[in-house]
């Protein structure tokens, strides 16, 4: 063998002596963060802390707007038609009873019912006032009545009988004078003096005002709520068989000059009523900088914590990063230590601030409130956001690293 060779033979064995393999970088890596329990530990919990503010909040949120289209969901109809200033379903400008022939005489319309939909209030037979979201519909019919009923708790074809209402669950529990005395099938009260009587209990999800829903016939709504020259609140709709929602809506809007939404539970459509309702709690309210102020805070106390906690991590480890780089270990394979080393934190902190925000969620679940939605969005943003987090910390170690000399370690 030629001095050449066997000179870039000795350089290639020394240099495998220098660089470990990845192997032992990566359990170098793990032995040196979790040897240091308390910023170990203190990292952990600042990105548990964001996680769990971040993931909870936000979710809290959806469901609270979700609240906000319950109309939607327990009235289900293709597409409702309202007074043309109208911009969200809990928003009622009452129209004539005439619109609803209007509708009717829509060609591309197939079905039109009348819909009242107010909040009222109901008398319990102690003589308290609870209030409650009333919703009339159309007898022959019975479009825009509850999907579920509560197995053996009444029938819907019962609501055409005189005098008579159907209440969701949470009427239930409202209405009840006490657990002894729960309110059920049988059971009367008054709504503006004049009787009601309950057959039949249906699932419905909760209203943003927070009373329960209790549904009659259009007729009998009528005498229910005071009074007024117009009451009808909306027409639900739907479209003949090979016209789609839009087409029927837009066609509906020419016609008769009133505005009509399309439900997003029948699909999306360019004027979706869920949407548009959404948009206009998130614009005329302080819901979204309420919880928007929170994500941030979250978000700040994780930067926080963990660029710190890490920072000194990287600080007090700076004499064994420094004799690896002066035994010949490159910049990059320390910095991708670094790197590893946070990611390590930021999934076992994100792991953590999901689960408790899932235990959260079923206790939540469970009571029917705060309201909880956390589609697959949430915890995919929370999760970058937090890996973002642990980039920016350990992009400070590998700055305080970098302008670290290697012969800084033998100067003591």
């Amino acid at each position: 063998m030629s001095r050449v060779a066997r000179s870039r033979a000795i350089a290639k064995i020394r240099l495998r002596e220098v660089v470990p393999p990845i192997s032992c970088m990566i359990g170098l890596a793990l032995k040196m963060l979790f040897g240091d329990t308390a910023k170990y530990l203190m990292l952990v919990a600042g990105l548990f802390f964001a996680t769990f503010l971040i993931v909870q909040q936000a979710s809290v949120f959806c469901g609270l707007m979700m609240w906000t289209t319950a109309t939607l969901k327990n009235v289900a109809a293709p597409i409702y038609v309202v007074e043309e200033r109208v911009e969200q379903i809990n928003e009622t400008n009452p129209m004539r009873d005439t619109d609803v022939a209007r509708v009717r005489s829509v060609s591309a319309v197939r079905w039109a019912m009348p819909l009242y939909s107010g909040i009222q209030r109901v008398r319990l037979s102690n003589g308290a006032f609870k209030t409650v979201q009333l919703v009339g519909i159309d007898a022959a019919s019975l479009a825009g009545a509850p999907g579920r009923m509560v197995p053996g708790k009444g029938r819907l074809e019962d609501l055409r009988l005189p005098n008579t209402v159907i209440i969701d669950e949470l009427a239930v529990e409202r209405l009840s004078l006490d657990k002894e005395h729960p309110v059920g099938v049988g059971s009367i009260f008054e709504i503006n003096d004049v009787e009601a009587r309950v057959v039949g209990i249906c699932k419905a999800m909760r209203s943003f005002t927070g009373g329960p829903y209790i549904w009659t016939t259009y007729e009998r709504a009528l005498q229910y709520a005071p009074p007024q020259r117009k009451m009808l609140s909306a027409v639900i709709a739907a479209p003949i068989e090979g016209v789609s929602v839009d087409d029927a809506v837009i066609e509906i809007e020419k016609q008769t000059g009133l505005r009509a939404y399309v439900n997003g539970e029948f699909g999306k459509g360019t004027k979706d009523f869920s949407t548009s309702t959404v948009w206009w709690y998130v614009k005329n309210t302080g819901i979204p900088i309420s919880f928007g102020t929170t994500v941030i805070i979250g978000f700040i106390v994780g930067v926080a914590i963990a660029c710190q906690t890490f920072y000194a991590f990287v600080l007090d480890n700076l004499k064994h990063l420094g004799a690896l780089k002066a035994m010949g270990m490159s910049n990059f394979r320390l910095s991708m230590m670094l790197i590893f080393q946070a990611l390590t934190v930021g999934l076992i902190g994100f792991g953590l601030g999901l689960l408790a925000t899932s235990g959260f969620a079923m206790g939540a679940l469970e009571k029917g409130q705060p309201p909880f939605v956390m589609p697959w969005q949430i915890p995919v943003v929370a999760f970058c956001v937090i890996q973002l987090i642990c980039m920016l910390a350990a992009l400070m170690g590998i700055i305080r690293l970098s302008l670290y000399e290697p012969a800084m370690v033998f100067r003591a």
